[in-house]
């Protein structure tokens, strides 16, 4: 296991998985479109450009309106909400992307996002799995070795 400050760890985790998020969706873009990686590779990035931003912009003004209405818990609810509001937002910013650059309908570009949202669904979970599993917090390592120690 790696431990990393929670800033380090934020960094290493958004580098590792955009980068493989990029490769992967490549992929599936190739499949979708029946394209090449030269025409899905840039699509690929602005997508994830767009999500980085996006998530940026939006996890900020998420914060702001929890402390504005005191929202001190993270329930199913407020999660359901957030990722919902955050996924539809997306969709709007990459399905104007979708069919700019591969010259199709509004239908053709929604089934393509939403495959990269269960994509991602999945990919998310796993990576985040395998991640914590590797990348471990300071306070996380103190856990851990006391857990090992009690054994």
């Amino acid at each position: 296991m790696i431990t990393l400050s929670p800033l380090k760890r934020r960094i290493v985790y958004v580098t590792i998985f955009e980068i493989l998020a990029i490769l992967l969706s490549t992929l599936i873009l190739m499949w979708l479109s029946g394209g090449d990686a030269q025409d899905s590779f840039p699509v690929a990035v602005m997508v994830s450009v767009t999500a980085v931003v996006w998530n940026f912009i939006y996890n900020t003004g998420f914060e702001n309106l929890e402390r504005r209405l005191k929202i001190t818990e993270r329930t199913i609810m407020v999660r359901s909400v957030h990722a919902i509001v955050f996924e539809s937002g997306l969709l709007l910013f990459c399905i104007p992307i979708y069919m700019l650059w591969y010259k199709v309908g509004i239908w053709q570009a929604f089934v393509m996002e939403a495959a990269l949202l269960l994509f991602f669904l999945v990919y998310t979970f796993v990576f985040t799995l395998i991640f914590d599993k590797i990348f471990t917090l300071p306070y996380q390592q103190a856990s851990s070795d006391a857990q090992t120690c009690s054994s």
